[in-house]
């Protein structure tokens, strides 16, 4: 790297010449690398710097303010002035009303521009060949940059995710440079970790934003175009038709409708607010329990994230993790996902038989001939599940086909169709919901990559192992309790990414085959969305219930016990997911593991024809238990404990009436 022919300062800096002016930010680092006497006067005179670039920043916001776009650009020393669009958007104030007091807002807009004058240029692409040839000698000022682009990373995800995977973040980093790295230097360890995170693909840019760029993207747009053919509407309305007028109607509606929209919305949270602002109202005035609604809703909604075809973009970032075609992912979630909503069915089901509760009235349901003229809402999805399954064209292609597809079948419904004003608005939110899962997946790269630099991963694996002794249910129940923690509060692409780091492995090391263990961890990450204390589907539900939001997530949790049930049913025999096995074996699977699932919904209900006792919902747990393993003898047993306390049950209805 040339350096400037010039009399080096009296400080004893100076400056590679590329750098002289970057972006109206000039970059100063220490002759001697290492030194932190020269560390400290390099921070000093990058503070002063750092100022001028702040107030530069002000005079752009003001300029930009006020429409000028040439002297913006100007002042910024653009090439072009449609860059000035990336400043636009980058200075568009924090509007977190409620949350950040005005000088707090201003301070994070400030830091804003900072990190866009930083890296305005984006450094690590124009200086791609420097990095690879230049290896592992990193000089400080590079580190700065990756600093500040971890820390401009770690912002963005503070706004679009939330705090709690940033917690989850924050935890492996400090780890990594108090315990995990061995360097002695601190300034060593700050170097190692920021050039593996920053400046390869073992940290943020690694599978999950590879991922995320390649399929994702476009399978969100497609979502968002979907949505405003007014899908979601036929569903809850389809949903109406098949359930509504039976025994606790509503709630039937909520789980059916939320396994339709989960189809392609995937996001536990988002489904719960979309479906539950209408079928929450409608349990609630059936007789339902507020808390009761809510956790069905939230329950329902987070079986959308394991409904094919999209999984919460989960799908896409397993068939990479595993190197299976991504549709051979979607087919084999299918027996899983249906068991799951099952389950919610039953509970919900024996719950308004209790409560004595009936269906919606005839004349508030929709009639199907009417309804079923807007079959054709499906159209694009299917064709897309089509296209992909039958290897016709790559996934990106055929979202795009599919995208097009939805603006043409929304042409024949005037209430819906797509306008120029409505494919604007659903390319806004289709972008806006790929800013959310790119930053997850980009932090979810942060915290895979500290597990493996430091080794942690191999000590969790190695301590379960250690543990288990060869038991497979004692590293299934460990595992488990590893994902439900590390997975509260993370959004799905990330939650499964820090599972395949950390907690797959362990499975795999035990014999599970390599499908049925990641879809095990995917499982459990995404429970946690229910699983108190940090619930957000459930904390959504209740939040539309006004219900208690602890009790509405134990509910869930109840209600959802398939979830809890179903991924030691196929680990323990891997027929449920279609792996090695024959026709016959898979309906014996799918049919005792129903039994199971039944089994253990009604004790937990604590009714089925009548009121249960203690003895005989404890003889109903113990068998659906027994079901999970698939051996001759636990299935006769399970079954015959099952069958026998509903003959008791039917027994007791009789002598009662």
């Amino acid at each position: 790297m040339d350096y400037i022919n010039s009399t080096p300062a009296a400080d004893g800096f100076r400056m590679p010449a590329e750098f002289e002016r970057h972006q109206g930010c000039i970059m100063i680092w220490p002759e001697r690398p290492g030194s932190w006497a020269y560390g400290a006067k390099a921070a000093k005179k990058a503070f002063a710097q750092i100022a001028s670039v702040i107030s530069e920043s002000e005079q752009v916001y003001m300029i930009v303010s006020e429409g000028r776009k040439e002297e913006a650009a100007k002042i910024l020393k653009l090439e072009k002035t449609d860059e000035v669009l990336v400043v636009i958007f980058r200075v568009i104030p924090n509007n977190d009303e409620g949350k950040f007091a005005d000088k707090q807002r201003k301070e994070l807009e400030i830091a804003e521009k900072m990190f866009l004058h930083l890296l305005q240029k984006d450094y690590v692409i124009h200086n791609t060949n420097q990095i690879i040839n230049q290896g592992t000698r990193f000089a400080p000022y590079q580190i700065v940059i990756g600093i500040i682009g971890i820390a401009a990373l770690i912002e963005l995800t503070r706004r679009c995710v939330g705090l709690p995977i940033l917690f989850v973040a924050g935890f492996f980093l400090i780890y990594a440079l108090a315990v995990g790295l061995t360097n002695p230097a601190f300034w060593g360890r700050v170097k190692f970790l920021v050039r593996n995170l920053f400046y390869t693909k073992e940290g943020i840019f690694s599978t999950p934003v590879n991922v995320c760029s390649k399929y994702i993207v476009v399978f969100i747009i497609f979502g968002a175009f979907l949505e405003r053919t007014g899908i979601s509407n036929f569903f809850i309305q389809l949903a109406n038709c098949i359930a509504g007028k039976y025994a606790g109607g509503p709630a039937k509606v909520a789980v059916i409708s939320s396994a339709l929209c989960g189809m392609v919305s995937g996001s536990s949270v988002g489904n719960t607010v979309t479906t539950g602002s209408v079928t929450i109202p409608m349990m609630k005035d059936t007789g339902y329990k507020p808390e009761f609604a809510g956790a069905v809703e939230a329950a329902s909604s987070t079986g959308g994230q394991i409904m094919p075809p999209i999984m919460g973009a989960a799908a896409f970032l397993m068939a990479d993790f595993v190197g299976v075609p991504y549709s051979n992912i979607i087919v084999r979630a299918i027996l899983p996902a249906l068991l799951y909503f099952t389950g919610i069915f039953i509970s919900v089901h024996l719950e308004a038989k209790k409560l004595g509760l009936s269906g919606i009235p005839k004349e508030k349901l929709p009639v199907f001939k009417l309804l079923i003229r807007k079959i054709y809402l499906l159209l694009p999805l299917v064709m897309l599940v089509i296209w992909v399954s039958g290897n016709y064209m790559t996934m990106q292609k055929a979202a795009s086909y599919a995208i097009v597809l939805s603006v043409i079948v929304s042409l024949f419904d005037k209430e819906n169709r797509i306008s120029v004003t409505k494919c604007i608005d659903a390319l806004e939110a289709g972008g806006r919901g790929v800013i959310s899962v790119a930053v997850a997946c980009g932090v979810a790269g942060i915290i895979s990559g500290s597990i493996t630099m430091t080794g942690l991963a191999n000590d969790l694996i190695n301590g379960i192992i250690s543990v288990a002794n060869g038991k497979l249910i004692i590293a299934l129940l460990l595992t488990m309790l590893c994902c439900i923690v590390l997975g509260m509060g993370v959004p799905t692409t990330a939650n499964y990414c820090i599972m395949a780091a950390t907690c797959a492995p362990i499975l795999v090391r035990m014999g599970v085959p390599t499908l049925a263990a990641h879809f095990f961890v995917f499982y459990f990450g995404i429970v946690a969305d229910i699983t108190p204390p940090v619930a957000l589907a459930a904390y959504a539900g209740s939040a539309i219930a006004k219900a208690n939001p602890m009790k509405t997530a134990f509910t869930a949790s109840k209600l959802a016990i398939a979830v809890f049930i179903v991924p030691y049913v196929f680990c323990f025999n891997p027929a449920m997911l279609l792996i090695d096995t024959t026709p016959l074996k898979v309906v014996q699977i799918f049919i005792t593991s129903l039994i199971g699932v039944f089994g253990l919904s009604s004790s937990l209900e604590g009714f089925l024809s009548v009121k249960m006792s203690v003895p005989v919902r404890v003889l109903m747990a113990a068998g659906g238990l027994m079901l999970i393993d698939p051996s001759l003898m636990t299935d006769v047993v399970g079954i015959l404990l099952i069958v026998g306390c509903c003959v008791w049950q039917t027994a007791q209805k009789k002598k009662t009436a």
